[in-house]
């Protein structure tokens, strides 16, 4: 990163302290990443829009017109809406495009991504970009749109589309009523000793101990290892270690990176037989 970079990357660095009180200072995602990503996603919508259209077309039956009109209104409504709803309430809490755009949603709160939020945050994108804008081309498709209405319409959304280069979190509406962030994600590769094998690991975990935590609780603990903060892993690995009942060794970070590993073999060895944890909530 240059000089001239640091200043704005700090403007957008922001304290974020998880239920275990470790604060992991993430980034915010600048508004041109999170356009980037919502255009890519707006394609793949369109895509998907499009090979669907094409289908009804094809199995148009005559004199179900009005019907099929209905039903693809229906489907362009779900499609928009239900896209992003369910790829943010995901363990990544990101849609495609914000994963290539290495972005992600995170609540300002520190605790998990909670659906109620996830729902908020892109219902308010219903009023924000889509009412009016669909509104505008209903009324253009039967010749009702004059230069009022136009210029409403898009004014409306510019507000909008432009309120997060207005305010210092970069927040749209919806994050403001949902309590939400856009954060860049780590790109940091971790250690071999983080993802390795189970061989290769120094300490051997009690079932009762990797019960403690699931997928939300793992990604926070890949943060803090990525971050390599001595005073966020010490804290983490107190935690821990006071939870499950085990002694300290005098080696934190070790202790997390094993800890990690066995984690993750635990809960990919839950997918394979369907019993994955999204976190500590959760029954075993």
């Amino acid at each position: 990163m240059t000089a001239d970079a640091l200043p704005y990357a700090s403007k957008l660095r922001r304290s974020f302290v998880t239920p275990e009180g470790v604060d992991l200072r993430l980034e915010l995602a600048p508004a041109g990443t999170r356009a980037a990503g919502f255009f890519i996603d707006a394609l793949i919508m369109l895509f998907t829009l499009i090979v669907v259209t094409l289908i009804m077309v094809f199995i148009a039956v005559p004199g179900l017109g009005e019907v099929l009109t209905v039903l693809w209104l229906l489907g362009f409504f779900l499609l928009r809406n239900g896209y992003f709803v369910l790829f943010e309430m995901g363990g990544r809490g990101a849609t495609p495009g914000k994963r290539l755009m290495g972005v992600r949603v995170v609540a300002r709160d520190g605790a998990r991504l909670t659906g109620a939020a996830v729902v908020a945050r892109n219902a308010m994108r219903e009023i924000e970009v889509f009412l009016p804008l669909s509104f505008l081309g209903a009324q253009a498709a039967q010749g009702l749109a004059d230069t009022f209405l136009t210029l409403f319409a898009l004014l409306w959304s510019g507000i909008f589309l432009f309120f997060p280069l207005f305010n210092r979190d970069r927040l749209r509406v919806g994050d403001l009523v949902a309590g939400t962030w856009v954060v860049n994600t780590s790109k940091a590769k971790l250690s071999h000793d983080l993802v390795g094998s189970a061989a290769m690991q120094r300490r051997v975990f009690p079932e009762a101990a990797l019960n403690l935590y699931g997928v939300y609780e793992l990604q926070t603990l890949e943060e803090v290892l990525r971050l390599e903060d001595p005073k966020s892993v010490a804290t983490v690995a107190q935690i821990i270690r006071t939870k499950a009942g085990l002694p300290p060794d005098g080696d934190d970070y070790g202790f997390l990176s094993d800890y990690y590993a066995a984690l993750c073999a635990r809960l990919e060895g839950g997918m394979l037989v369907g019993r994955r944890r999204e976190n500590k909530w959760d029954g075993a």
